[in-house]
């Protein structure tokens, strides 16, 4: 089989891949894209986009509570959860195929398949053959880290939480980031038990301690323990309540001297 040329080939086709496929495919040059996975990346298969319907959900579950009393009776209001994760997929599993048509239509070469380097300007990919090209776009993005501890068999990722035929009683998340939060108030909206664990002194490090703290006391309200302490097995949790395990967490200021969050176990 000869070995076809481009001026770019892309490897991996998110969302970025795609705005610099198309624009240099504008430019004159000749583009090739490829993925072994569905094209469109995480934001509109695995994250964001799916993330807001299922947001959507917990939205309206919380605004008619905050209504409660106020002329809304919100007692028979509810989220189903394997109809909401269908109602997900009604438009994720369209992406793939309009993407693809998007990028031919402007020009750019579709390729599927795992990709790999065999020489400085050149790629074989498994059933289309080797690839040569002047410039090369490395946007394969990330995969979660697994982690090392005992009940690690247990964990799920984020990508797999969005299809999830059902949720169950209680959740434990792994970090104390704006996933986990997100995620967290999402299940909890939903009739899930969750507790969070961090390895930091608080959640959400790098946003202002004043709206983390009023945003975990909301998640208290709500059914969300926050996180205050490092993982040490997910075993550890599960013939406890973790809202019993750990205490309230400390949260520094900006310019207040250091504060040790103090763990009930």
């Amino acid at each position: 089989m000869s070995t076809r040329n481009f001026d770019l080939i892309v490897l991996g086709v998110g969302m970025a891949a795609v705005n610099a496929a198309n624009k240099c495919a504008s430019a004159g040059w000749s583009v090739a894209v490829v993925d072994e996975l569905p094209y469109g990346g995480t934001c509109a298969l695995r994250g964001c986009d799916p993330k807001k319907m299922l947001r959507r959900g917990a939205e309206i579950i919380d605004a008619a509570r905050l209504m409660h009393g106020k002329g809304i009776e919100p007692n028979d209001i509810a989220i189903n959860w394997p109809d909401l994760v269908a109602f997900t997929q009604t438009f994720t599993d369209k992406m793939p195929g309009r993407i693809e048509n998007g990028l031919e239509s402007n020009g750019v070469t579709t390729l599927h398949g795992k990709a790999r380097f065999v020489g400085e300007d050149t790629v074989e990919i498994d059933g289309e053959g080797q690839f040569q090209a002047n410039h090369f776009l490395i946007a394969t993005g990330a995969k979660p880290r697994t982690i090392d501890v005992p009940g690690s068999e247990h964990l799920t990722d984020s990508t797999e939480f969005m299809r999830l035929d059902a949720l169950p009683e209680r959740i434990l998340f792994i970090g104390g980031g704006f996933i986990s939060f997100e995620f967290g108030h999402i299940a909890a909206r939903a009739g899930s038990e969750v507790c969070m664990i961090d390895r930091g002194e608080r959640p959400l490090k790098g946003f202002d301690a004043d709206l983390v703290e009023r945003l975990v006391a909301r998640g208290e309200e709500v059914g969300v323990h926050p996180p205050n302490a490092r993982a040490r097995s997910t075993s550890h949790f599960t013939n406890a309540s973790c809202a019993t395990r750990w205490k309230r967490p400390a949260f520094r200021r900006k310019g207040a001297g250091p504060v040790k969050s103090k763990r009930a176990c």
